[in-house]
């Protein structure tokens, strides 16, 4: 069973799962900060119901995505979502990420990877369990098939909690996509960042930057205004400016 919605204040028709699974803001907020232009060619691990790459496609329009999503229901949702947008460049793989035969190479990457440590309590929902349960292996094995992936100087961003920083930095660097941008999400400002988009550039040589990051709710709770733009507005999100 599925549910209807929107993305982007209505500007995408969003179906998805009714329980287990179901997206965040974090799909929105990985789409919006991509480096892409029209014409581009974009990578997706763990697409899920298509979240980031709809809207991949809602932000810049002539994008040609593959998203890669091992889970059958939600690789045939995903595809569903991109006709009932409109979106004709937008491919699904049905496949795991470790073992998908990719056609060409890729301007960019990006993915929301598989986080909740191996030893935590499992979900009754099996879809969930498989989308969100993740390890160190798993995350450097992501990384290095997605960074594999790219073109020379093609970007890698990913969204992902505050403590696998060291794994993926790391699996970055292994990968020849070293990161280059660290931006924190805070959940408000002055709290700690639960989140972060890392961005990494194949065979990059510049050194890391610290960005100052964007927080995302204002102390009543309600979205800053930053990210209202960007989750209801469509906006970028452009990590170095």
């Amino acid at each position: 069973m599925t549910t209807g919605g929107h993305l982007l204040g209505g500007r995408v028709v969003y179906r998805q799962p009714a329980t287990g699974f179901r997206s965040g803001i974090e799909p929105v907020l990985l789409a919006a900060a991509v480096p892409v232009r029209s014409g581009e060619h974009v990578l997706e691990a763990g697409t899920g119901a298509g979240a980031a790459l709809l809207c991949l496609n809602a932000r810049v329009r002539g994008v040609l995505c593959a998203g890669v999503e091992s889970d059958d229901l939600m690789a045939d949702l995903a595809a569903a979502n991109a006709r009932a947008n409109g979106f004709s460049g937008i491919g699904i793989i049905t496949d795991r990420i470790e073992s998908a035969a990719f056609p060409g190479r890729f301007d960019h990457a990006i993915a929301n990877p598989p986080y909740h440590p191996p030893r935590g309590s499992a979900s009754p929902v099996a879809a969930r369990e498989t989308a969100k349960r993740g390890s160190d292996t798993l995350l450097a094995t992501w990384i290095a098939r997605l960074g594999g992936a790219l073109r020379d100087r093609g970007s890698l961003t990913l969204i992902v909690p505050a403590g696998t920083i060291s794994t993926c930095l790391a699996a970055m660097a292994q990968s020849r996509c070293p990161c280059t941008l660290l931006f924190p999400l805070w959940p408000k400002a002055g709290r700690p960042a639960k989140l972060v988009l890392l961005r990494g550039v194949r065979n990059a040589r510049t050194p890391m930057r610290l960005m100052p990051g964007l927080a995302l709710h204002n102390p009543d709770g309600s979205f800053t205004p930053a990210a209202q733009a960007i989750l209801g507005d469509g906006a970028a999100l452009v990590l170095d400016g």
